[in-house]
């Protein structure tokens, strides 16, 4: 009877349990053969190059990940919750599990949410949603291929740690957002104001913020944030970006647009008024087909590097993007896409920048860039 009871006693403990709190599992795999090819030519000679690759390769319709997240109701309105997220090389099997795509902890309620931890940057949110191929595989718009170049090399592009976040309550009739502080986590000393890496309070640095109201059909929202880097080379750099998204949803379409400027600016007396801008924007629509769906895309950025009238007319890189996603389930998906950049007005430009533009893979550009076309054919599944 004893044993009984007991064992009655623990069951209840944990259905308590069970109902104040959940943990949940999640994940996707996200595997395509992926095909890229990128043309160039020498400035000097004139001649001709080109690279190509076949490659078996992830997350070219969504991030493969791996999760874990929980919540726990404390009463009152009142909740905890945890979010850990790993990245998955679903191509090799990957070299190790860490949770760098997101580590949060956060506290919410009627005041919102405030969220401590390893975050997606306010500013990213905006290129990826309303982005009809959400910054995944070939068809990636242009505007994200810039701001995470590595001619910016920005770490805070898409993320940042040590970030101490606030977001709205969800129950303002449609109004929503959030502002973000990243510590750089730097000891503060007396020559702080010198430009190393190891004595710039500032380096490494993220405060960005994001507002938008979504109803209906309708999605709108502008951000705006700031990263300061310390180059190698001992240069401070801030990177402003600010943005402009909506979609609206009109059932038999969906189109996207947005507005980008991502600016480099460099900071020091001899190149105090010296800045790198980068002007873009993207026009999207998806088509659901049955039980598929339709994804077109055209991005465009602008360089607008150092003095005026160095290049003539301004360097530009164009994107075309066209994809089908075919759901055989909730869960399941085949999806292909197809994608083609071409660089124009860049006859006496050999940026670095322009050279990093291309629809993705190893291949890259020898020279004078001029165009480059990518092909995915993938099947992703969620749990």
């Amino acid at each position: 009877m004893k044993r009984t009871l007991a064992a009655m006693a623990a069951l209840l403990a944990a259905g308590f349990a069970s109902a104040q709190s959940s943990v949940t599992l999640f994940g996707v795999v996200d595997t395509a053969i992926s095909y890229q090819s990128a043309t160039s030519r020498d400035a000097l000679t004139g001649q001709s190059y080109k690279q190509s690759q076949w490659a078996l390769t992830n997350s070219g319709y969504n991030s493969s990940r791996l999760g874990f997240r929980g919540t726990e109701d404390l009463g009152g309105g009142l909740a905890a919750s945890f979010w850990l997220e790993a990245p998955i090389s679903s191509d090799d099997g990957g070299t190790g599990l860490n949770f760098s795509r997101r580590s949060t902890v956060s506290l919410s309620g009627g005041f919102g949410e405030v969220r401590l931890g390893r975050d997606y940057t306010a500013t990213f949110w905006n290129d990826t949603v309303f982005d009809p191929f959400g910054t995944n595989g070939s068809g990636t718009s242009v505007i994200s291929s810039v701001s995470g170049s590595s001619n910016l090399a920005n770490p805070k592009y898409v993320r940042s740690s040590n970030t101490v976040g606030y977001f709205l309550p969800p129950n303002l009739g449609g109004f929503y957002g959030q502002v973000q502080y990243g510590l750089h986590e730097n000891v503060d000393t007396s020559t702080s104001s010198t430009t190393t890496a190891s004595t710039n309070s500032n380096a490494g640095r993220y405060v960005g913020g994001r507002f938008g109201y979504a109803n209906g059909p309708l999605d709108i929202a502008a951000s705006y944030g700031e990263s300061t880097i310390v180059d190698t080379s001992a240069l401070t750099r801030k990177i402003q970006t600010a943005n402009l998204g909506a979609s609206y949803d009109f059932g038999p379409v969906k189109l996207f647009s947005e507005l980008s400027q991502v600016r480099n600016k460099f900071e020091g007396a001899s190149l105090a008024s010296y800045n790198d801008n980068y002007n873009g924007y993207l026009l999207g629509a998806t088509v659901p087909v049955g039980a598929g769906l339709i994804r077109a895309a055209y991005s465009a950025v602008r360089y607008d590097e150092g003095a005026t009238g160095l290049y003539g007319e301004r360097p530009r890189v164009q994107k075309l993007a066209i994809g089908y996603v075919h759901n055989l389930s909730k869960r399941t998906a085949l999806y292909t896409t197809v994608a083609r950049v071409n660089n124009r007005n860049d006859a006496l430009y050999t940026g670095a920048l322009s050279s990093a533009i291309t629809t993705g893979g190893s291949v890259g550009y020898t020279g004078i860039p001029r165009s480059s076309t990518g092909y995915d054919f993938g099947i992703r599944h969620a749990f």
